[in-house]
């Protein structure tokens, strides 16, 4: 038993590992992308911010990951097969540039596995699943309607200032909002690994409850996503920063400031959302201000289409995970 719980931290550290280089785009695409930063200096930036996340945010997203399946429902395999449905899913989305949520795999994996175990859907504790299901539509939502409003107002106020001027501005503004959105990013996303390590030694009595979860767990999914973060992920920095839609760095600052903004009111109410999402959504905003036209719509859809399907291909994996590790372990 203690030989599976070591390997279920092991593989939830590559998996925040994985997320890291799989969600760098959403740190560092727009940064990137209007060339404000040079790729390497992006990642260390991001990495940087992600990792000091540890020190600004409380535990509530991974308080709320912990609870997704009912605590009689959770094992050891059910969180193995759930990790690894989750590390299949991400990888095949990386290689394939898509930007799918590494948030959604997850709680999908897990959910899906615990439903596989239990031979039934009462096994989710869907107050604490529902949120994130509604912020599938609400996060890139409300990016979008931040990102236009923030863009429209900065638009107002330097309408009447020398263009170059403006830009050299919000060059610097950037590197403050690419580090906003970094720090939003590090306190969802690791959040979410710590919260999977949580259940797993809440399932051994290990821990009673996410206040004890010993001090080395949250630094070591930080450090875990910083490290990700560092290695990249450019195939979907591509997609996020330039497939979309044009960035200046006026309008990167927005997205950028509009993510981190949306990142932290949903960690303050304890939703685990998608950072890729999010950022969608407000990279979006900005190409409104523009015109509709502005928006690459069917690369949009694509994305769209990738998301939808994430939590329930996840779900099926981790449930055939299920079956094949109980068949091999006998439990």
């Amino acid at each position: 038993m203690e030989q599976l719980l070591i390997i279920v931290i092991i593989l939830a550290l590559v998996f925040d590992f994985i997320n890291g280089f799989h969600d760098a785009a959403n740190s560092i695409a727009t940064v990137v992308s209007t060339q404000v930063l040079s790729p390497l200096s992006a990642v260390v930036w991001a990495a940087l911010f992600n990792f000091l996340a540890y020190w600004l945010f409380e535990l509530k997203v991974a308080d709320t990951v912990a609870k997704t399946v009912r605590p009689e429902n959770i094992t050891l395999t059910v969180v193995l097969a759930g990790l690894s449905a989750a590390i299949i899913w991400n990888l095949l989305t990386w290689w394939w540039g898509i930007p799918s949520s590494s948030s959604h795999t997850l709680i999908g994996g897990f959910a899906g596995a615990g439903v596989a175990h239990a031979g039934g859907f009462d096994a989710i504790q869907y107050d604490k699943v529902m949120p994130t299901v509604y912020f599938i539509v609400l996060a890139p939502v409300v990016g979008m309607i931040v990102s236009y409003i923030i863009s429209v107002i900065t638009l107002h106020i330097c309408k009447r200032a020398n263009p170059s001027r403006v830009d050299r501005i919000f060059r610097r503004l950037q590197l403050v909002s690419s580090a906003a959105y970094s720090l939003g990013h590090g306190g969802n996303d690791a959040q979410k690994v710590m919260g999977i390590i949580a259940a797993a030694m809440l399932s051994q009595g290990i821990i009673s409850d996410m206040h004890e979860l010993p001090g080395w767990v949250p630094l070591a999914c930080y450090a875990s996503i910083a490290a990700g973060t560092m290695i990249g992920g450019w195939k979907i920095v591509k997609t996020m920063g330039q497939k979309v839609t044009k960035l200046t760095p006026f309008e990167g600052f927005s997205a950028e400031t509009a993510g981190a903004l949306t990142l932290f009111g949903t960690q303050h109410f304890k939703i685990p959302v998608s950072t890729t999402h999010t950022i969608t959504g407000s990279i979006i905003g900005v190409g409104l201000t523009k015109r509709i036209s502005a928006v690459r719509w069917g690369v949009t859809l694509q994305l769209i289409w990738a998301w939808i399907l994430t939590i329930p291909v996840s779900a099926a994996l981790a449930g055939f995970f299920l079956y094949l590790f109980e068949a091999i372990l006998g439990r």
